[in-house]
C-alpha cells in the first residue's frame, strides 16, 4: 500500500505535471503578441509615427526569435535558472517601457525603447526552449501534440492576458504593459522549479492517448470559451463583476488539466521507479540515454514488444547484450559495414551541417516568406482595424492569438495524422496552410466585406500552424540531437521577413497613404500629431503583396515535399510495413520461399545497420521481418570461401537495381552469430535469419 507521502512525492515527479506546468508556462510567454494592443498605446503617448512603431515592432520580432543563448545554456544548466533568466528579462525590459509610456521617467530616445523591448521580448524565448526541451525529452515518441499544445498555449497567451487587463479594469490603457511585464514574472516564478526532465520510461504508454485526447478537449472548450466572451463583450456592455466572473472561469479552464496528472497518480498509479525524478548529477547522463532512445523512435514499431515494457535498467541490459553480440558478428567477419561521410536526411545533423543542405534552406526561405507575412499582419493589426473603424483593437487582437492558438494545436495534429498514416512529407501541411493565407490575403486586398474578421482568423491559424509543423519536420529531417541550435535557427524566419515586410512595405505604403489623406485635409496635422491613414487603402496594397510571397512560400514547400517522400516513407512508411507483418494472423504471414518486398524490408535493416548496432538492435527489437529481408542490399562483405557462393558486396542505393538473395551458406553463418539472442526475451525473429 503505497502512502500519502510517496504517492504525493510521485506527483511532484510525475511527467505530466511537467507537461501541464509547461503549459502554465507557455500560457503567458507569448508577449510578442500582445504588441498589437500595446503598440497604438506607444504611438499616442510618445508621439510616434508608424515607421517608427514599425521600428519597435522590428525590435521586439528579433528579441522574439534570438534564443541560441536560451539554446545553449539549457545543456548546462537546470531549466529553472533558463526560466528565471528570462523573467528578469521580461520584468525589466517591460517594466522600463511601463515607466516611461506613463510618464514616471524621462523619456527615452527611441533606439533605447528599442532595446528595452527587444530584451523583454527576448524573455520568451528563455520560456518557449525551456517548456519544448522539458517536452520532448520526457514525451519523445509524441513530440508532434506536445509541441503542437506548448506552441498553442503560447499564441493563446495574448487573449489570456488581454482577459486579465480588462478583469482588473486599469484607470489608463497603458497599464497593459504593466501586465505584461508582471503576469509571466508572478506564474514562472511559481511553477518553474517543476520544468524539469523525469525519469522513467519514454515510450508511448497507453493512457497518453487518453491524456492528449483530454487535453485536446481542454485546447477546444478553452478556445471557444475566449471567443464567446470576446463576442459577449463587442454586443454587449458587461459591468466589473461579470467581467471578474468571466475571467475566473478562464483561469480555471487554464487550470484544468492538472487533473490529468492527479488522476495518473492517485487513480492510476504507476510504479515510481517509472516515474522517479532525475538528480541534478545524473541530468547529462540522462540526456545522453534519451538521445539515443529518441532516435530508436524514429525506427521503432509502434506497437510495444516485450522489451519496451521492461523497466528500464533491465531493458538497458538486454539491450547491450544484443549489442555486444552484433559487435561480435562483425569482429568475426559475417558483416562489414562501410563508412560514410556526413549524416542523411532522417539522422542527426549538426546546425553547420543543416546549413549547406537544400532541403534545410527551402524550408528556412519558406517559412521566412510565409510566417514574415503572417508577423506583419499579427503586428499590424492594432493599426489595421483603427483604421478601418473600429475603436477597440484589442478585440481582434484577442481574436488572432485565439486563431494562432487552435491553428498551433490543430497543425500538429492533422501534420501527424499525415506521416504516421499515410507516411506523406509532413511540410505538404505547411504548403496547405499557406495556400490558405495567400488567398486569405488576397481577400483583404480587393476590400471584401468581413475581410478583417477573415484576416484575423485565417492569418492566426495558419501562422500558428507554421510553428507545430516546422519544429517536428525539422527534427524528423535534421535529428534531435541538435535540435535546440536547429530550432532556434529556424526562428530568425519570422523577423527576418517582418524587417522588411513590416518596416519597409507595410509602414512605408501606410504613411504614404497617411500623407496624401492629410494633404488633402480640411485639417491639418499640428506638431504632436502622429500621421494617421484611413480606408482599406491603408493596408491593401500590402496584403496584395504578401499574398504573392505566401504563394511563392506555397512552391518552396511542395519543393521540400517532392524532395523527402523518400525519406518519410523511410521513416514512417517502414513503421506501417512493420505493423502489418506483426498484426497479419499466421496464416498472412510470408511463408518459407515466396518472394518478399525486397525494398520496403531491405531498406529498414540497412538503415538500421549502417546506423549503427544500437539501431540495428533497435530494429530487430520493433521488427518481425528477418525472415523477408534481402541482406545484400546492405553494404556488407559475407565472409566465404566459395566465390560461386559468395553474395557480392553492395552499396545502400544498388539493392533497387541487383536484388540478389545471399547463399543459404552465408545465412546460416549469420544465424549463428545471433543464436543466443531467444536467451535474451525469447524473440522468436532471431530464428527466422536460418535459412528456410
Amino acid at each position: 500500500m503505497i502512502g500519502i507521502p510517496e504517492k504525493a512525492r510521485t506527483f511532484v515527479n510525475n511527467r505530466w505535471l511537467v507537461f501541464v506546468a509547461s503549459m502554465w508556462v507557455q500560457s503567458c510567454s507569448g508577449i510578442g503578441y500582445m504588441y498589437g494592443s500595446i503598440s497604438p498605446v506607444i504611438k499616442s503617448t510618445m508621439g510616434y509615427n508608424q515607421r517608427q512603431i514599425a521600428m519597435l515592432g522590428v525590435a521586439k520580432d528579433i528579441g522574439d526569435a534570438i534564443g541560441f543563448i536560451a539554446g545553449s545554456l539549457c545543456e548546462v544548466a537546470p531549466i529553472w535558472v533558463v526560466l528565471f533568466i528570462g523573467v528578469a528579462q521580461n520584468f525589466f525590459g517591460y517594466g522600463l517601457v511601463w515607466l516611461t509610456v506613463n510618464h514616471t521617467l524621462p523619456q527615452l530616445p527611441l533606439w533605447l525603447l528599442c532595446v528595452c523591448i527587444f530584451v523583454g521580448t527576448n524573455g520568451e524565448t528563455y520560456f518557449n526552449t525551456g517548456a519544448l526541451v522539458s517536452g520532448v525529452q520526457n514525451f519523445p515518441k509524441s513530440r508532434g501534440p506536445v509541441v503542437g499544445i506548448l506552441k498553442g498555449f503560447a499564441g493563446l497567451s495574448g487573449a489570456i492576458l488581454t482577459q486579465i487587463y480588462t478583469m482588473f479594469n486599469f484607470p489608463d490603457e497603458a497599464s497593459i504593459i504593466f501586465v505584461v511585464a508582471v503576469g509571466p514574472t508572478i506564474v514562472i516564478t511559481a511553477v518553474m522549479f517543476l520544468i524539469r526532465p523525469v525519469g522513467g520510461h519514454k515510450q508511448a504508454r497507453k493512457s497518453d492517448e487518453m491524456s492528449f485526447l483530454a487535453l485536446y478537449g481542454v485546447c477546444l472548450i478553452l478556445a471557444a470559451y475566449l471567443l464567446a466572451v470576446l463576442i459577449l463583450q463587442d454586443l454587449v456592455s458587461l459591468n466589473q463583476t461579470t467581467l471578474t466572473l468571466l475571467t475566473l472561469g478562464l483561469v480555471i479552464l487554464v487550470l484544468l488539466p492538472v487533473a490529468i496528472p492527479i488522476t495518473l497518480v492517485f487513480f492510476y498509479p504507476k510504479p515510481h521507479s517509472e516515474e522517479s525524478l532525475l538528480n541534478e548529477e545524473e541530468k547529462q547522463e540522462a540526456i545522453n540515454r534519451d538521445k539515443t532512445e529518441v532516435i530508436l523512435s524514429e525506427v521503432e514499431d509502434e506497437t510495444p514488444s516485450s522489451v519496451d515494457l521492461l523497466p528500464s535498467k533491465e531493458r538497458e541490459k538486454r539491450i547491450s547484450h544484443l549489442q555486444a553480440r552484433l559487435v561480435q558478428a562483425a569482429a568475426d567477419g559475417a558483416v562489414k559495414v562501410k563508412n560514410r561521410k556526413g549524416p542523411r536526411r532522417g539522422e542527426d545533423f549538426t546546425l553547420t551541417q543543416a546549413l549547406v543542405k537544400a532541403d534545410f534552406l527551402l524550408m528556412f526561405f519558406s517559412l521566412v516568406l510565409a510566417s514574415g507575412s503572417g508577423l506583419t499582419v499579427i503586428d499590424n493589426l492594432g493599426q489595421m482595424c483603427q483604421s478601418l473603424g473600429y475603436e477597440n483593437p484589442h478585440i481582434f487582437v484577442s481574436m488572432i492569438s485565439i486563431w494562432n492558438f487552435l491553428g498551433r494545436v490543430a497543425g500538429g495534429y492533422f501534420s501527424e495524422l499525415v506521416v504516421r498514416k499515410y507516411a506523406y512529407p509532413r511540410p505538404v501541411a505547411m504548403a496547405a496552410v499557406q495556400i490558405v493565407m495567400a488567398f486569405s490575403l488576397f481577400y483583404y486586398a480587393i476590400a471584401a466585406p468581413g475581410a478583417i474578421y477573415v484576416v484575423s482568423v485565417v492569418m492566426g491559424s495558419c501562422y500558428g500552424a507554421h510553428w507545430a509543423i516546422v519544429p517536428s519536420a525539422a527534427s524528423e529531417l535534421f535529428g534531435l540531437k541538435s535540435f535546440g541550435a536547429l530550432y532556434n535557427f529556424l526562428t530568425l524566419a519570422s523577423p527576418a521577413g517582418s524587417l522588411v515586410f513590416s518596416g519597409v512595405i507595410a509602414s512605408g505604403i501606410y504613411d504614404y497613404e497617411a500623407k496624401i489623406q492629410s494633404a488633402t485635409s480640411l485639417h491639418p496635422l499640428t506638431d504632436n500629431e502622429a500621421l494617421t491613414c484611413y480606408g482599406t487603402i491603408c493596408y491593401s496594397i500590402t496584403c496584395g503583396i504578401l499574398s504573392v510571397l505566401c504563394l511563392m512560400a506555397f512552391f518552396l514547400s511542395m519543393t521540400v515535399v517532392y524532395r523527402t517522400k523518400s525519406v518519410y516513407a523511410r521513416l514512417y512508411g517502414s513503421v506501417t510495413h512493420s505493423s502489418v507483418m506483426l498484426q497479419s494472423p499466421p496464416s498472412q504471414k510470408m511463408k518459407p520461399g515466396s518472394s518478399p518486398n525486397v525494398r520496403s524490408v531491405s531498406e529498414q535493416f540497412s538503415q538500421a545497420v549502417l546506423n549503427g548496432p544500437a539501431r540495428l538492435m533497435a530494429h530487430l527489437i520493433s521488427s518481425n521481418t528477418c525472415s523477408q529481408m534481402i541482406l545484400p542490399s546492405l553494404s556488407v562483405t559475407p565472409q566465404t570461401s566459395s566465390k560461386e557462393t559468395a553474395a557480392p558486396a553492395l552499396s545502400l542505393h544498388s539493392d533497387a537495381k541487383r536484388n540478389i538473395l545471399p547463399s543459404a551458406e552465408w545465412r546460416t553463418g549469420m544465424a549463428n552469430q545471433l543464436d543466443r539472442c531467444n536467451s535474451l526475451g525469447g524473440w522468436a525473429l532471431c530464428r527466422n535469419l536460418s535459412p528456410g
